[in-house]
């Protein structure tokens, strides 16, 4: 679902790279007040997880066309709405600049389409209230394939609803909407079936991570299992399953090729925005299209570094200063 830069007109990508500075800014603040040093190591293996994940494109019988997941609603179920949403930004950043997975000027777009409406919408509303763990089978399965294709559906929508407000391509709105949102309906469904396995995991080895109070009052040393796990998960998916990951297109792909013929849309619409945009990423991407062997790797571990630096510094306390004893 990462949106290039030619279905985006300028207006509408600032719109967004506002509104997702203001997301991520209120992302940090909350993250800061929370203050769960604790958290941390494990919110930099959750990114390098999902990143790595991202890559395992899945193919969707019947249709020519693939999905992956996006991860939004299992890390707010795992670290919170505005932590996994921090974190699933972080990812997307790493995509965008280094290995040029969605244009430079859309980063705001997907950042919201697939950050915000997952994590912050989808988990909150969906997930959180319908879910209580301990819980069976079933209903983390079903729980989770619900809020995971509500949110895929709430982000195919947005996209599609940004290109109409573009105009600057001959995708017809109507069309468009209906091919988006059909395909990620079977992706949301696939994305579930992942989510709720993942976190079936997870509640047998490690149910204090799925209840925050208890999650929070756990010290480092209580992390270091779920991270050393996760850390292997994503090491091994990304130097191995990712090879394994299906050729068709994804979602978006998908729906342009069977408007335009097509998957790559050709940019019809320059503006110095855009211009600056291309030249920056171009500047940026030392693996575009993840053209390397260890792209899979190299990603993951940056996404963790940057994740990892970001939330220790906005998690660390502020030590208060000694006071002088009265003489």
């Amino acid at each position: 679902m990462h949106m290039s830069d030619a279905l985006l007109s300028a207006p509408v990508a600032i719109a967004a790279d506002v509104a997702a500075a203001g997301l991520l800014v209120a992302a940090a603040l909350r993250l800061k007040k929370e203050s769960r040093e604790n958290m941390v190591p494990l919110m930099g293996v959750m990114g390098a997880f999902v990143f790595a994940a991202q890559m395992v494109n899945f193919a969707i019988p019947g249709t020519g066309s693939s999905g992956h997941i996006v991860g939004g609603v299992l890390l707010a179920a795992l670290l919170g709405p505005w932590a996994g949403f921090l974190t699933l930004a972080s990812v997307l950043i790493i995509q965008c600049l280094v290995f040029a997975d969605g244009g430079l000027m859309a980063l705001g777009c997907n950042i919201i389409n697939m950050g915000a409406m997952t994590a912050l919408v989808a988990y909150p509303l969906f997930f959180k209230p319908l879910l209580r763990f301990p819980a069976s089978g079933w209903k983390v399965m079903g729980v989770s394939v619900l809020a995971c294709t509500l949110g895929l559906e709430l982000g195919a929508c947005m996209v599609t609803l940004e290109t109409a407000l573009s105009g600057i391509t001959a995708l017809p709105a109507g069309k468009f909407f209906l091919l988006m949102t059909g395909i990620h309906l079977a992706i949301g469904v696939g994305e579930g079936i992942a989510t709720g396995a993942v976190l079936l995991f997870v509640q047998r080895s490690r149910p204090a991570l799925l209840m925050p109070d208890s999650a929070r009052s756990q010290g480092k040393k209580g992390m270091r299992g779920p991270v050393i796990a996760f850390a292997v998960a994503a090491l091994a998916i990304a130097g191995g399953l990712a090879f394994l990951a299906s050729s068709a297109p994804d979602g978006l792909e998908w729906s342009i090729e069977r408007i335009t013929g097509s998957a790559d849309l050709a940019a019809t619409h320059v503006s110095a925005l855009s211009t600056g945009a291309a030249a920056a990423q171009e500047a940026t991407s030392i693996m575009p299209d993840y053209d390397n062997s260890f792209a899979g790797i190299v990603g993951a571990v940056m996404v963790l570094i940057l994740v990892w630096g970001l939330t220790a510094a906005l998690s660390r306390r502020r030590r208060k200063p000694a006071t002088r004893p009265i003489e």
